[in-house]
């Protein structure tokens, strides 16, 4: 009788220790067609074939743990959407299986299931029915999801009289108050406005707490860092990483900066790039830089000519490029300018703006008082700025410039560079506004 006790004992240690989801050499295949008429001719004749195949997913398998926080990484384009629709039955898998455990709510396409017609409160019943809950239930969430959305009396009107924000409010409320055992949320935590944001991340918190699992899809790197505690990067349909989040978001970075290939890393645990002669030649300023980075195709170009920034870009502690920034991370702006005339002592500057166009900082050489000396006609100098980024979570534009003062002490311009590329800054540290004071506190108790 001990002996089948303890059998049992086993068992289920065993089932809890199943994974929530289980996914197998999962592929999604879709055709494409150059000419309509190539469809047709398909339909109607299926021997004859007349479309490509692109691999929206490729051989992709995984394993996730109940109370595990996912965040998947990778550029536009990656697979990403695509396994998340896969996961919640929004699509179907050309080959591979699926095992998911438990109930899912997502956070993909807020307000799908939403009848426009219909009022908020005739929603709520419509959404908890679509996610298999009985009437029952879905009275017992339904003050729930009214106090949570807090659009008021239109609660009471049809949705399609619904502001872009109330309907939003509402579709999340619906979607996260329905103790789902995995939560998938993708780009949607930053809905309405601030104190409704506050309330969706406080939301969020309360369900890691409560230990479900939680697959987040965002290109903010800051809320990856925040939030999860495993990290995959897809790219081109393929999972090439799977391990920690910040060894994942180290090899993110050098992928979108093109220093990192899928042939560099393992597919399986926190591996470095096996390859590091990759990245050796950067440091050679024949190379060129400009390269690696998001080039802003409307960048405002102007000036006299005498000089021309030829190429630029950001640089870490390790003379890598990188275009997502630590705030914490020390990394130089470098330029390369060629001038076409003999100038006396040019000032070269950096400006960062926010996405509203807003000067957030800047400086140049002469603020410095940096003295760039005589720059010959047909050579080409390298500028250096060296600082941290101490700036709010985010991504914004770097401008670069070159110029002079004539005769008469007015700045002439020789080309500036409005806009020319795009970083983003993150931060392990929370603050407020745009630049962190990195304050340190002391406490201490003083007795009487």
């Amino acid at each position: 009788m001990e002996k089948q006790n303890k059998k049992n004992d086993n068992d289920e240690k065993n089932i809890a220790e199943d994974p929530i989801i289980k996914i197998e050499h999962l592929c999604k295949n879709y055709k494409m067609f150059n000419k309509k008429q190539d469809r047709l001719l398909e339909t109607l004749i299926p021997a004859i074939k007349k479309h490509d195949v692109f691999k929206a997913l490729d051989d992709f398998s995984l394993e996730l743990e109940k109370g595990e926080v996912l965040g998947i990484l990778g550029k536009n384009g990656a697979g990403k959407s695509t396994l998340l629709k896969m996961i919640t039955g929004v699509v179907t898998p050309t080959s591979g299986t699926m095992e998911i455990k438990g109930k899912i709510s997502s956070l993909l396409e807020l307000g799908a299931a939403f009848n426009m017609d219909l009022t908020g409160i005739e929603n709520i019943y419509q959404h908890g029915q679509v996610m298999g809950l009985s009437k029952e239930e879905i009275e017992q969430k339904k003050p729930e999801i009214i106090a949570f959305a807090d659009i008021g009396e239109h609660i009471y009107q049809p949705v399609r009289t619904y502001s872009s924000g109330m309907f939003a409010r509402l579709a999340f409320a619906c979607a996260i108050n329905v103790d789902p055992d995995i939560l998938i949320v993708d780009e949607v935590l930053s809905v309405g406005d601030m104190a409704f944001q506050l309330k969706c991340f406080k939301k969020f918190e309360q369900l890691k707490k409560d230990g479900k699992t939680i697959i987040f899809v965002t290109h903010s790197i800051n809320d990856i860092l925040n939030n999860c505690s495993r990290t995959i990067i897809m790219n081109e349909g393929k999972k090439i990483f799977d391990g920690g989040v910040k060894e994942g978001v180290e090899n993110y970075k050098k992928l979108i900066t093109g220093m990192l290939k899928e042939q560099d890393l393992e597919t399986k645990g926190t591996n470095k790039p096996k390859k590091e002669e990759a990245i050796l030649g950067v440091n050679d300023d024949k190379v060129e830089w400009k390269k690696y980075f998001t080039v802003n195709p409307d960048v405002i170009r102007y000036g006299n000519g005498e000089a021309q920034i030829i190429d630029f870009g950001i640089f870490n502690n390790k003379g890598e490029p990188t275009s997502i920034i630590d705030s914490q991370e020390e990394i130089v702006v470098k330029l390369k300018a060629k001038f076409n005339e003999d100038i006396e002592c040019p000032t070269f500057s950096m400006t960062i703006k926010d996405f509203n166009g807003k000067e957030i900082c800047g400086t140049n050489t002469n603020f410095l008082n940096y003295y760039t000396g005589n720059c010959k006609k047909g050579n080409t100098y390298i500028c250096e700025f060296k600082q941290k980024f101490q700036l709010a979570p985010g991504k914004y534009t770097l401008s670069l410039s070159c110029s002079r003062y004539d005769y008469n002490g007015e700045i002439v311009v020789l080309n500036r560079n409005y806009d020319l590329m795009i970083f983003e800054v993150m931060s392990s540290k929370k603050f407020v506004g745009y630049y962190n004071l990195d304050t340190e506190v002391y406490f201490t108790k003083i007795d009487e």
